[in-house]
């Protein structure tokens, strides 16, 4: 009943192909939470089901799968399993949502719905997000208790089918079931780490919302040599317009969008960490805000995309003007930014310079708020130290994801400390074709995961009023 007898337990478990196998069952769920039809609905309450619920149960957790009070949610998972009342409680999360499976889009050889063994890849939708990562943290506590006996601490369970669609219902059910989801910590797994090789803990994201911004000019489409010089091109109102939210290299030009929370712990924290090389796309040096570095303005600043842009008939262009034009646009903001006052800003921007026609369009869908940890909270510094002794090497520790996630519910509805641990990396082409995990990676997270659990019930961990 050791430490080092948990690890082992747990990489025999990888190294054996269980955890392969495991994996490819889950992706064989075509849980989209993207596709509304009732044919992926009923997925996402068959991946609950068949493959979540029997596996928990076996672990010793009392499991619930409620409805989504928001019909455009699929349903939920509630698990616990106490082992004492005087016992910590951990809370971990996951999704068994997928984004689209693109089908017909993955490289030759490749399908979304099954996984496909290439090197020391695993291919296949959600395999990086998230069904291997929540994945990965259920083998984790398997080890821990078919080693000990036990856990030595209390653990509850959220596991939705709805992330990718903005975690629609996740706070209604938070307000409901507060008292079924205290806790002293989150611990949880999504998001890529910085290097395959290094650890990755971040305690917080940014925030996201995406919306349209849409020009109409005129009702149809009308000949360009006829009516070019006498109507309006609504495509290039609204590229006008864009320009006018940032500059040539993308510094934002929108007052309230820049933010002030960039604070000299934040930049410390920040410092020499890594967000280029791996087999991600090559970092452009003079994009972004001019004065930050690299980790400060992807983890620290805010920043806006341009997610899509049409007009007219692009697969089709005729000799014709068209009537309208549409950007769908999407802001990544960091603590200090108020997400209600994100599309106010903008339209008073708009307006200030002289863009009265451009309408802007908010997605009916949620958006994320966003969250930060300090690294030197109690719980960031414990679960850091049992990582460092796990790996042997360094840890890399963020403030915050760069991407978005439901943490604001964590922190904010049910008031606790989160710690996020990714099991993926920057490289995995998640929400695109192609979508894998590194094998390398996953068994070195279920060593760092199995290494977590077992400090936690062997350990004096931090109090709940820390």
């Amino acid at each position: 009943m050791t430490r080092d007898a948990a690890i082992s337990h747990v990489t025999d478990y990888f190294e054996a192909g269980t955890f392969q196998s495991d994996l490819a069952k889950l992706v064989s769920y075509r849980s989209e939470s993207q596709n509304p039809a009732d044919e992926a609905r009923a997925e996402s309450l068959r991946y609950l089901q068949e493959a979540m619920l029997p596996r928990l149960q076996a672990l010793g957790f009392t499991c619930e799968i409620i409805n989504n009070p928001d019909p455009k949610g699929g349903p939920l998972l509630l698990g616990e399993r106490v082992e004492g009342e005087d016992l910590p409680t951990i809370l971990t999360y996951g999704h068994g949502d997928t984004v689209r499976g693109q089908e017909g889009m993955w490289r030759e050889g490749l399908e979304p719905w099954e996984i496909v063994e290439e090197g020391d890849r695993l291919y296949g939708r959600g395999t990086a997000d998230n069904k291997g990562q929540h994945l990965i943290n259920i083998a984790a506590l398997e080890a821990v208790i078919a080693t000990r006996g036990s856990l030595g601490f209390n653990t509850r369970i959220v596991l939705e089918m709805s992330e990718e669609v903005g975690s629609v219902g996740l706070p209604e059910v938070f307000h409901s079931y507060k008292d079924r989801l205290t806790a002293d910590v989150l611990i949880a797994s999504d998001g890529p780490r910085l290097q395959p090789e290094v650890p990755t803990m971040f305690m917080g994201s940014r925030g996201g919302t995406t919306f349209d911004l849409l020009v109409e000019t005129h009702e149809g489409a009308h000949h360009s040599g006829n009516w070019g010089g006498l109507l309006a091109d609504p495509a290039m109102i609204l590229s006008h317009a864009l320009a006018c939210i940032t500059d040539v290299r993308g510094q934002i030009k929108v007052p309230e969008w820049r933010p002030d929370s960039l604070t000299d712990s934040v930049r410390a924290a920040l410092r020499d960490l890594p967000v280029a090389g791996g087999d991600g796309p090559q970092v452009d040096p003079n994009w972004g805000e001019q004065d930050l570095t690299p980790a400060e303005r992807v983890f620290g600043w805010n920043s806006f995309t341009v997610l899509a842009m049409v007009s007219g008939v692009p697969e089709a262009p005729v000799n014709a003007i068209s009537g309208w034009a549409r950007a769908t646009c999407q802001l990544r903001f960091v603590v200090g930014t108020d997400p209600a006052e994100v599309i106010p800003a903008l339209r008073r921007h708009l307006d200030a310079h002289g863009f009265e026609r451009v309408k802007i369009e908010a997605h009916d869908r949620g958006f994320f708020s966003a969250t930060r940890l300090d690294p030197s909270h109690p719980w960031a510094q414990f679960v850091g130290d049992s990582i460092r002794e796990t790996s042997g090497g360094p840890l890399h520790v963020l403030p915050n994801l760069a991407g978005s996630l439901p943490n604001d519910s964590f922190t904010d509805i049910l008031e606790l400390p989160t710690i996020w641990v990714p099991h993926s990396y920057r490289g995995c082409s998640q929400h695109a074709p192609n979508e894998h995990v590194l094998k390398p990676l996953c068994g070195d997270a279920l060593k760092v995961m199995a290494g977590v659990f077992w400090d936690i019930g062997a350990k004096p961990v931090p109090s709940r009023e820390t």
